[in-house]
């Protein structure tokens, strides 16, 4: 019996030794102290860059009679860690629509920051926010088809814009992980 108490004593101490090192207040298991993180703040957006329609990396979008492509070019990741991309739909009848649009990996969101229209060009959207991405939600098919095809990888952008580029462009099976021939 005094050897259980004796032990429970000491692993108390080591637990507490051990918060004390890592900062933790007295009296607080190691493994349960979480420092204070900032709020999250997205950055300015940058303008969008100049609509291409060449070159693009086709996305598979289901139940869709539009074809979508990612233009690489335009793939960036901030340090808001925001994918920021501009992506084409054209119709059957060649009709072409553009959106520049943002992925929040960490909160499964998409914002459209600007839609091009021929004729008119970009136009900023007023009202932009982040909206959640939403399976067979025809707003934003293409997004989540971006977002699970290259953009993030679980809940995080998929590395650099030139990883989520090779991911977008990859079979199936060799994206991420699977196959590694693209890591």
């Amino acid at each position: 019996m005094l050897r259980r108490v004796l032990a429970l004593a000491l692993a108390g101490a080591v637990t507490a030794a051990s918060a004390a090192e890592l900062g933790a207040p007295p009296g607080t298991p190691d493994n349960s102290y979480i420092p204070d993180v900032p709020e999250w703040q997205e950055l300015d957006t940058p303008p969008p860059p100049p609509l291409r329609t060449q070159g693009l990396i086709p996305i598979e979008v289901e139940g869709s009679r539009l074809t979508f492509g990612v233009d690489p070019a335009s793939i960036s990741v901030g340090s808001d860690s925001v994918v920021r991309y501009v992506v084409v739909a054209r119709s059957s009848s060649g009709a072409i629509n553009a959106m520049y649009e943002g992925l929040r990996c960490d909160g499964g969101q998409v914002k459209v920051y600007a839609r091009y229209t021929p004729g008119q060009g970009w136009v900023p959207v007023t009202d932009a926010s982040w909206q959640p991405l939403r399976t067979g939600v025809a707003s934003t098919r293409h997004s989540m088809a971006i977002a699970r095809g290259g953009a993030c990888m679980e809940r995080a952008p998929n590395g650099s814009a030139a990883q989520i580029a090779l991911d977008l462009k990859a079979p199936v099976d060799r994206r991420f992980l699977g196959g590694g021939v693209n890591r």
